[in-house]
């Protein structure tokens, strides 16, 4: 059956399941067409619906308490890492800490929440089809596992002012804020172990004082004099002739002890005086509070009076770990110390 025949076919309404499977091979190709071309763009759906929306969990060997006030310094620094109004910006500034948002379903998620708000974001970057001006969240979800381990989750939305639609972020921001929030945790770890080491290095130095001091104060026993022996009548008389000879020689100096020890106590003590003025500040006016962390949220140790000398022990890009003369060891901003003079 040829073409031409089987357009006869169909034109007579003859046969029709067999002229449509015979007209044409590029027919049975056309009437899959349609059904190929829907299933792409489910295709394409499904992978944007798998990059988006995800979030970021994480179990952090740490207990509860310092991740819990690590979050809150960073909810509180006025910043969202991963996205950007314009080009130009690094991340979306103006960003303030609540304590609840409409954005996220209200106790859809147990532990301890805390919120960072952006009001009036224009276009954030790394979010679905986002185009608009709205409202910039980004949640923290903190779980307690056991007493060494905590589970945090971070989601970040942007929903329109306008329409009301809640777009999801592509991970960007979520992973941009866990960094934030890893650095500090290594700082409280890396202040934690200097804090370790100083004290170690503190006890050396009072044992190497300590036995200086009695090996400089230990006098020697003294020797019992040996017996002389006695002389013979017959050497007597040239004894008592060389007497007067031997009074008159000079004895000689009793040799003085090795200050080796009481030297090198000496040398060290200067060495750690000339490494502390390399790195020692003082508190600028009015004075300044000493930090249990470098967090502005932190306990307060202390209060130091301007004019108070500290030592450097760690330094970060806004926090110097330091130590007081008294042996505190606490965070100070960079901001509040100045050079000795």
């Amino acid at each position: 059956m040829n073409y031409k025949t089987t357009n006869a076919c169909v034109r007579r309404r003859c046969w029709p399941v067999v002229a449509r499977l015979t007209c044409s091979r590029k027919f049975v190709p056309l009437v899959l067409l349609p059904f190929l071309m829907a299933a792409i763009p489910l295709a394409s759906r499904t992978k944007e619906k798998l990059s988006y929306g995800e979030g970021l969990i994480v179990n952090i060997p740490v207990p509860e308490a310092e991740v819990v006030q690590v979050v809150q310094e960073v909810v509180q620094n006025g910043v969202i890492r991963g996205t950007k109004e314009y080009n130009k910006d690094q991340f979306v500034g103006g960003a303030i800490a609540a304590d609840s948002s409409n954005v996220f379903p209200a106790g859809d998620q147990k532990g301890k929440v805390f919120y960072k708000v952006r009001m009036h974001a224009i276009d954030p970057r790394n979010f679905k089809d986002s185009g608009d001006v709205g409202t910039l969240v980004v949640r923290y979800v903190i779980q307690p596992q056991g007493e060494k381990n905590t589970v945090l989750r971070i989601d970040a939305l942007f929903e329109e002012d306008f329409r009301h639609t809640v777009h999801q972020s592509d991970g960007s921001v979520e992973s941009a804020e866990y960094k934030d929030i890893r650095e500090h945790l290594d700082q409280i770890e890396l202040m934690q172990r200097q804090n370790l080491e100083a004290e170690q290095e503190r006890q050396e130095l009072l044992a190497k004082k300590k036995n200086g001091a009695i090996q400089s104060n230990a006098v020697p026993a003294a020797r019992p004099p040996e017996p002389v022996p006695p002389v013979p009548q017959a050497m007597q008389s040239t004894a008592d002739t060389a007497a007067p000879a031997a009074a008159t020689t000079s004895p000689e100096p009793a040799p003085v002890p090795s200050p080796t020890a009481q030297t090198s106590t000496q040398s060290l003590e200067q060495h750690v005086k000339d490494l502390r003025r390399q790195v020692e500040r003082l508190v600028k006016e009015p004075g300044a509070p000493l930090k249990s962390a470098p967090f502005h949220t932190a306990g307060t140790l202390q209060l130091l009076t301007p004019g108070t000398e500290v030592l450097i022990l760690i330094s970060t890009p806004y926090w110097y770990g330091v130590e007081t003369h008294d042996g505190q060891h606490g965070w100070m901003l960079r901001d509040q110390l100045e050079l000795t003079p």
